[in-house]
C-alpha cells in the first residue's frame, strides 16, 4: 500500500476482524492502548478500516473548529486523519495508473488515455437488387401535384430511431416505449420475411430435385449503398431492408419461372410492404411528437408527485397523444436492446417509480373497465 514518504508509517494492525466486528490497531508505542475502529468489507485497507463509519463515530471531533486533544478518542481521531490522507494518495495513484494492475508500469498504463476510439476499417455497405427494396429504403415524398402520397422509407425511420435512442439519455419513458416496440416489430418482420422466402425457395428446390434448376434473380447492376449510420438502429433497419430485397428477388423468380401468376407475385410483395410501412410510420410518429420543443424535456421525473407546472403540461400532452405509458416500462423493467439511459437511482427513488407505475396501471385498468362497460351498453361500436 503506497503512502506519503514524509508521513509517519501506519501502526501495525491486528489480523483482519471478522464480519461486523470492530477492528483493533496495535498501539504505536509499547504499553500504549490499542485503537478500536469500525470496519467494512468494502474498505481499501487490509485491516478493513472504515473511514465512513469512523466519521460517524468521531463526527463531533471532526466537525469541531478546535478539537480537544485530551478527548479519550484522540488517538482514534488521529488514525482517522492518517487514513484519510492515505486514501487520498491511493486514489491519486489509482487515477494516474488508470486503475491498472500493480504489475503494469505507469508509463504503459497512461497510454490508455491516448487510445483512439474505434472506427470502421472499411465502409459499411448495403447491396440492393430490386426497385422495391430500393424504394423501401429511400421512401418517397408527396409530389408537388399531390398525385402520390408520401411513403416512409428506411433511411427516414433510421433517423427517427436515432433521435429516439438519443432521447433515452433524458430518461424519457416514451422513447423507451418506442424503442421496445421497434425491438419487437422489426425482428418479427425480418423473421417473417426469411420464413416466407425459405418456403418459396423450397418450390425452386423441388424443381431442382427433378432436374429443372432455377437460380434466384439478381440485378444486372445492383446498387451498393454506403451506410454510415450513427446509431445501432440504423443497422437494424438496413438488415430488414436487405431481407425484404432478397424476398422480392425470390418472389419475382417464381413469377418469372411461371410458378406464380402476376397477381400472386404482386400480392406476395404487398403482403410485406404494408406492415413494414405501418411500422415505419409508427416510429416516425413517436419521433415527430417527442422531439417537439414542448415535449423535448420529458422525463420520468415529470410523472412524480410534486412535479412543476411545465412537467404536468408535458405529461398531459404526451398522454393525450400516445395514451399512458405501460406501467412496467415507466418503472424501467424492460430495457430496449440499445439505450443511452444510464441513470443510477437509489432504493427510495426506485420505490417511488414503482408506486407511480402502480398508479399508472390502476388508471389504465379503470379506463379499460370503463371501455368494456361502454361496449356492453352499446355506447362504443
Amino acid at each position: 500500500m503506497p503512502f506519503d514518504p514524509i508521513a509517519p508509517p501506519l501502526p501495525r494492525s491486528s489480523p483482519a476482524p471478522a464480519d461486523d466486528q470492530p477492528g483493533l490497531l496495535d498501539p504505536v508505542f509499547p504499553g500504549g492502548t490499542p485503537i478500536l475502529f469500525e470496519t467494512d468489507d468494502r474498505s481499501p485497507f487490509p485491516d478493513r478500516y472504515s473511514i465512513a463509519r469512523e466519521r460517524e463515530k468521531l463526527a463531533d471531533l471532526i466537525d469541531a473548529d478546535d478539537p480537544d486533544p485530551h478527548d479519550p478518542r484522540w488517538a482514534r481521531y488521529e488514525l482517522y486523519l492518517q487514513r484519510c490522507d492515505a486514501l487520498k494518495q491511493m486514489e491519486a495513484e489509482y487515477r494516474v495508473a488508470a486503475g491498472a494492475d500493480a504489475t503494469v508500469e505507469p508509463a504503459v498504463a497512461t497510454q490508455l488515455r491516448d487510445l483512439g476510439s474505434l472506427v470502421d476499417e472499411d465502409a459499411d455497405t448495403m447491396t440492393l437488387h430490386t426497385k422495391e427494396g430500393f424504394r423501401m429504403f429511400m421512401g418517397r415524398r408527396r409530389d408537388p401535384a399531390g398525385h402520390y402520397n408520401a411513403i416512409p422509407g428506411g433511411k427516414r425511420v433510421a433517423s427517427s430511431l436515432k433521435a429516439l435512442w438519443a432521447l433515452t439519455r433524458n430518461n424519457n419513458p416514451y422513447a423507451d416505449w418506442a424503442l421496445l416496440r421497434a425491438d419487437h416489430r422489426i425482428p418479427e418482420l425480418r423473421r417473417a420475411l426469411d420464413r416466407q422466402a425459405q418456403q418459396f425457395s423450397a418450390e425452386l428446390k423441388k424443381r431442382a430435385d427433378k432436374g429443372l434448376g432455377f437460380g434466384i434473380l439478381k440485378s444486372r447492376e445492383p446498387k451498393v449503398l454506403e451506410l454510415g449510420f450513427r446509431s445501432p438502429y440504423g443497422y437494424v433497419i438496413a438488415e430488414l431492408i436487405v431481407e425484404f430485397d432478397y424476398y422480392v428477388r425470390v418472389v419475382k423468380t417464381l413469377g418469372r419461372k411461371a410458378l406464380f401468376s402476376d397477381k400472386e407475385a404482386h400480392d406476395a410483395i404487398r403482403q410485406f410492404t404494408r406492415p413494414m410501412r405501418a411500422a415505419f410510420e409508427e416510429f416516425i410518429r413517436f419521433e415527430t411528437w417527442l422531439t417537439k420543443p414542448d415535449l423535448l424535456a420529458l422525463s420520468r421525473a415529470d410523472f412524480l408527485p410534486g412535479a412543476d407546472a411545465n412537467a404536468q403540461k408535458r405529461v398531459a400532452a404526451v398522454t393525450g397523444i400516445f395514451g399512458a405509458v405501460p406501467a412496467g416500462i415507466y418503472a424501467g423493467h424492460p430495457i430496449s436492446r440499445h439505450s443511452q439511459r444510464r441513470i443510477a437511482i437509489s432504493e427510495t427513488e426506485k420505490a417511488l417509480l414503482e408506486r407511480v407505475a402502480a398508479d399508472i396501471a390502476a388508471i389504465d385498468s379503470e379506463r379499460g373497465a370503463a371501455g368494456d362497460e361502454a361496449t356492453d351498453d352499446g355506447l362504443v361500436d
